[in-house]
């Protein structure tokens, strides 16, 4: 079993401006003195956090918070830098770091702007399976099932619920074309908290013609910025062979995906049965 992290994870902290006995001039690796409270009566980062960790906090929190939104500009730094009492190089560094998080991005001569699922370089960042042929794999999707329902024991606990949540359980086929036609060759089951997805039904997944994750941001304001995924080969059981159409014990790769949301709060479980006859599953390591 192999186990992969999409990306470092987002640390999460109060929105509040510093108090003033933090602030700093430098870039980003002066140390801020203790306080105990925000300007807003919140509690701040420990006192031996780098302030541009503590900017960085701040900025997660206040994407969290909904203040911008995916594909929308934030303020400039110098804007961020008057806002929280620091230097220009200090909120520099913290966002070059969200940057690297993927939480944002920079356009040469138009700002940084809050990262989105709608943007086509990344809008399938966290699909990683490829056709052998190269290119775009092309997968449509196929829905088979879309229920609410008291989440099992395991979702409660992977996705922090409480005993008694509800959750939604979606279960789809992805397919891709092949010499002999349009063929299966991912069998996902989705779990998602119920009170973030309350609308989500089986006739908005099928009239959505974008992204998943472009659907969850847009119409539930629940933007995926990180997962964890565990590989492991399995053997086809009769009844996920049936539905990939292929012979059962047939070699399967089986990708467990747990996303996250801001303030590192999973908020999907995916299981998928990958059948890789004509395609492989593509990591990039850095």
């Amino acid at each position: 079993m192999v186990a992969m992290t999409e990306n470092p994870r987002a640390a999460d902290a109060d929105p509040g401006a510093l108090a003033s006995g933090q602030q700093g001039r430098g870039t980003g690796s002066d140390v801020g003195p203790a306080a105990a409270h925000g300007s807003e009566g919140l509690e701040v980062a420990p006192s031996f956090s780098p302030l541009y960790q503590q900017i960085k906090q701040r900025l997660v929190q206040s994407l969290q918070a909904g203040e911008w939104l995916p594909g929308r500009a934030i303020p400039s730094e110098n804007e961020l830098a008057a806002r929280y009492r620091v230097s220009q190089g200090t909120v520099r560094k913290a966002i070059d770091e969200l940057a690297t998080d993927n939480l944002l991005v920079r356009r040469q001569g138009k700002g940084t702007f809050v990262a989105t699922h709608a943007e086509q370089a990344t809008q399938y960042r966290f699909l990683r399976l490829m056709s052998d042929q190269g290119g775009d794999s092309g997968l449509q999707r196929q829905l088979l099932e879309c229920r609410r329902m008291r989440a099992p024991a395991e979702v409660v606990r992977l996705l922090a619920l409480k005993p008694g949540d509800a959750a939604v359980q979606v279960r789809r086929l992805l397919l891709a074309r092949q010499p002999e036609g349009l063929r299966p060759v991912v069998l996902d089951d989705l779990w998602l908290p119920g009170s973030p997805f309350k609308g989500l039904t089986a006739e908005r997944l099928v009239a959505w013609r974008g992204p998943l994750y472009r659907l969850f941001e847009a119409e539930f304001a629940v933007h995926m910025v990180r997962a964890e995924e565990k590989l492991r080969a399995v053997a086809a059981a009769p009844d996920e062979a049936a539905l990939l159409a292929v012979p059962a014990g047939t070699p399967l790769l089986s990708v467990e995906r747990l996303a996250y949301t801001y303030g590192d709060k999973p908020v999907e479980l995916r299981r998928g049965l990958y059948h890789t006859a004509h395609h492989h599953y593509r990591n990039l390591l850095s």
